[in-house]
């Protein structure tokens, strides 16, 4: 019998550790990623308040075409980081959320440069 390592446990396990080294202020909120195999989600939480900013995903109506691509999570990016300008934030603390800095995490995060963010 093989056991198969359980992936989402060991990025939760990531997650946890990072998280307990970066936190998002008022000044510098975190810009946070959850990638599925359909969908590509962001947000930018102020975790002193623990409120939500700004958020956007591959399901808000404003997207079309396929969400669980590369394209899909720049145009996400582009759209987190146009959001966040509309409200006065222009830096952010980047949490990849466990997940590997490769693939669509990373065109995420080039997105939300181009966008005008900076981290």
């Amino acid at each position: 019998m093989v056991n198969k390592p359980d992936t989402n446990k060991a990025r939760l396990r990531r997650h946890k550790r990072v998280r307990g080294k970066i936190s998002g202020t008022a000044a510098r909120p975190r810009l946070n990623v959850f990638r599925s195999s359909a969908n590509i989600y962001a947000q930018i939480i102020d975790d002193t308040t623990g409120h939500t900013l700004a958020s956007a995903s591959t399901l808000d109506k404003s997207f079309t075409g396929n969400g669980g691509n590369k394209e899909a999570a720049r145009t996400v990016g582009k759209m987190i980081a146009q959001r966040a300008l509309d409200k006065g934030i222009t830096t952010v603390v980047f949490d990849r959320g466990g997940y590997i800095f490769h693939g669509r995490v990373k065109e995420l995060a080039e997105g939300a440069r181009e966008g005008g963010l900076k981290f």
